[in-house]
């Protein structure tokens, strides 16, 4: 498991790092300024949570069903909260204006990153140093 969470957290550095620079250099003056900060915050946590699961890598050789849990959790977060805040931000560019279903998907990322954080603190409280 430890190379499955370890391979996962690199594409998605991989992904943060490329639509980073993407939303500093090819979305300015594109889209407003309030999309921008929407596109950079999906950045930001796409970031803190690839940290997250390089440090899940740490704890998996314990086999902890909380670790699966807190992958798992961190990694569908990352696609549902940050996935659709990017939508969110270049809809109109895409011609996605209608996709009004994408406002409520960003919450359900948001408890998923939570289930992620709460599964890791449950493997750190069981674990044996």
């Amino acid at each position: 498991m430890n190379k499955q969470i370890i391979l996962t957290a690199s594409f998605f550095g991989l992904i943060a790092v490329v639509l980073g620079a993407f939303g500093a250099h090819g979305l300015e003056g594109k889209i407003s300024d309030y999309h921008l900060n929407t596109w950079k915050t999906a950045n930001q946590y796409q970031f803190y949570h690839t940290f997250a699961l390089l440090f899940l890598s740490t704890f998996s050789r314990a086999k902890s069903p909380s670790i699966r849990v807190s992958f798992i959790a961190f990694t569908v977060g990352i696609l549902l909260f940050s996935g659709s805040l990017y939508l969110l931000s270049i809809r109109s560019l895409l011609g996605l204006d209608g996709f009004s279903f994408l406002g409520p998907i960003t919450p359900l990322g948001g408890l998923c990153f939570m289930i992620g954080w709460i599964g890791l603190f449950v493997a750190a409280v069981k674990h044996r140093a």
